[in-house]
Formats: structure tokens, C-alpha cells, sequence
């Protein structure tokens, strides 16, 4: 069984290994970032089920941080850690997508049980059904229509985004012509065909 993936972004260096070494202890995955550029940059090349962010980062702030993974994964649980107690901060972190807030200093067993929660929630809706789909450097936002690469972002038809879906879902297999037809166009005869051909070129 995988072990849920955690992108943890802290600059405080003993905070941060305390922190890490109690979470990878009760069984998850963490990839610990010390700027939010270095997070962002993670979260390009990964896949997460979870987010823990600090506000006040250097390079990036965790603001900053939260609208990038949102904008590049609608469903994915973000909790910001801060020493902010002030509401403003709260209501701009919620603003931008994050699930809660929990702030500094907090106790282990607080954070565990939040994430679980989190997590467990997502499972039940269905969410852990990563709506971002990567293929090398390619993210897929099937969801929303569109395709990432590095810096770039791509609108997407319907179609192309089903179609990249399929491939990506598929990798490493070979796939029937007559199964895509099926499944993208909707039925297996000689005119869709040459329409997905045309299409594909």
C-alpha cells in the first residue's frame, strides 16, 4: 500500500525536522521544501495528497504557494502552519483555497488529526482520484481542460483531454484503435475513424 505524500513547506530548520520525523513516524511520505520557489518546484514535479504550508517564507510566501498548487490542483487539502494569529491573514489564506489553519506552537497530535481528517474526507469524496494526471514533465488538469509544461499552460478541447486521459491512464500499454474510437468519439466506423485520424495529425 502507498504511503500518503505530504509536501511540507517550513523554513524554521528545527521546527521542520521535529515536524518531518514525527509525520514520516506515523506512516506518511514527506517531502520537506525550505522556500516556497523550492515548493513550488516540488509540487511541479510530484504528485502530493496533502499540503502543509508556513505563511512566512522566504523567496515565496505561503500565499503565493497555496495559489499556485490551486491553480494547478482544485482538490488537493492545503493547511497552512503560521505563527499569524491575525484574522486577516486567516480569511486570505481561506480566500485562496487552504482547508484550515493551524497556529504556532502547536502539538503533533493536533496536526495528525487534522491531516487525517483531511485525507479521510477526500477518500470518501472520491478525490483521491488525482484530477492532475503527469506524464514526464506534462501535468493533465482533466477537470478544467488543462496541460502544463514547465511554465506553459494549455486550453484544452473536450476531446484532446479525454484522449490525453486515456494515454496517460494507459502508459506503457497499447491501446486498439477501435478502443479510443469507443471511448472519445463515441462509436468504431470508417468516417470516425478518418475524423480521428485528422484529428490526431
Amino acid at each position: 500500500m502507498n504511503k500518503e505524500h505530504i509536501l511540507y513547506v517550513e523554513d524554521d530548520e528545527v521546527l521542520s525536522f521535529v515536524t518531518k520525523d514525527n509525520l514520516e513516524l506515523n506512516g506518511y511520505k514527506v517531502t520537506h521544501a525550505k522556500d516556497g520557489k523550492e515548493a513550488i518546484n516540488y509540487f511541479k514535479k510530484d504528485s502530493f495528497d496533502l499540503c502543509l504550508v508556513d505563511v512566512m517564507l522566504p523567496e515565496v510566501d505561503g500565499f503565493a504557494v497555496a495559489r499556485e498548487i490551486r491553480s494547478r490542483h482544485s482538490q488537493i487539502p492545503i493547511i497552512f502552519l503560521t505563527a499569524k494569529s491575525l484574522k486577516e491573514d486567516k480569511l486570505k489564506g481561506l480566500k485562496l483555497g487552504a482547508d484550515d489553519y493551524i497556529t504556532k506552537p502547536f502539538s503533533i497530535e493536533e496536526l495528525l488529526l487534522k491531516i487525517e481528517i483531511f485525507l479521510k474526507r477526500r477518500y470518501i469524496t472520491g478525490s483521491q482520484d488525482m484530477p492532475v494526471l503527469k506524464a514526464g514533465n506534462y501535468e493533465l488538469d482533466h477537470d478544467n481542460l488543462k496541460l502544463f509544461y514547465d511554465e506553459e499552460c494549455t486550453q484544452l478541447t473536450k476531446k484532446e483531454a479525454d484522449l490525453l486521459k486515456l494515454l496517460i491512464n494507459n502508459k506503457n500499454k497499447i491501446i486498439e484503435r477501435s478502443t479510443i474510437l469507443e471511448r472519445i468519439w463515441g462509436e468504431n466506423d470508417y468516417f470516425m475513424g478518418r475524423s480521428m485520424d485528422v484529428f490526431i495529425s
